[in-house]
């Protein structure tokens, strides 16, 4: 099941990646999506903050937060908050007590939905700004196959987790494989889902 562990690694992965390119250009826009790289950093560093405090507050959307990470901030610093946001969302989700539920518009997500989410958030929005970099991502597809099968259940990850998890998420085509425009994931948790893909959004 996703942990602490894996969105530490998944963040770990992301500022590795992500660091040496501090120097380039983060105004440059991200391919086929409304970001730019500065933006989507930001983005993918909100979600595991997000995750942090939604697990707490219930399945029902009744918390008054407004929190978010400035996507003008420097370069260096978008990565500190991108790596403080992932150790806030692992200590968060590894700290919940069995049972608890928190909201997000796709579910009612208990811990290790959330864990999977910031993973998921961290890893494709890697990838999004590895685009508007001109490099190439390639995380850990243990940790990738482990994402796939939390939120997207019935997707088969294939001979590459990763571009199965891209492809998920509607970034990228695969052969044989049905175009995933209005993709949606499976948060709630695992043991209530009865077996059939949500419908698309």
């Amino acid at each position: 099941m996703i942990n602490g562990d894996d969105v530490l690694a998944a963040a770990a992965a992301c500022h590795s990646f992500l660091e040496p390119a501090v120097g380039a250009d983060w105004t440059a826009a991200i391919p086929g999506l409304d970001f730019t790289v500065a933006s989507v950093v930001a983005h993918a560093a909100n979600g595991p903050l997000w995750y942090a405090l939604d697990l707490w507050g219930g399945p029902g959307d009744d918390a008054a937060f407004e929190l978010k990470v400035r996507a003008d901030a420097a370069h260096s610093a978008l990565l500190v908050s991108l790596r403080s946001a992932a150790q806030a969302c692992a200590a968060s989700v590894d700290a919940a007590p069995a049972g608890t539920l928190g909201f997000h518009p796709a579910g009612a997500p208990d811990a290790s939905g959330f864990a999977a989410m910031a993973c998921d958030e961290l890893l494709v929005h890697t990838d999004d700004a590895a685009r508007g970099l001109r490099l190439r991502f390639a995380p850990d597809p243990g940790l990738a196959g482990r994402v796939l099968a939390r939120l997207f259940p019935w997707h088969d990850p294939g001979d590459d987790p990763w571009q199965a998890l891209l492809w998920a998420n509607g970034r990228i085509d695969l052969p044989g494989r049905p175009n995933q425009e209005g993709w949606t994931w499976y948060c709630s948790p695992l043991a209530d889902w009865d077996g059939r893909p949500p419908a698309r959004t």
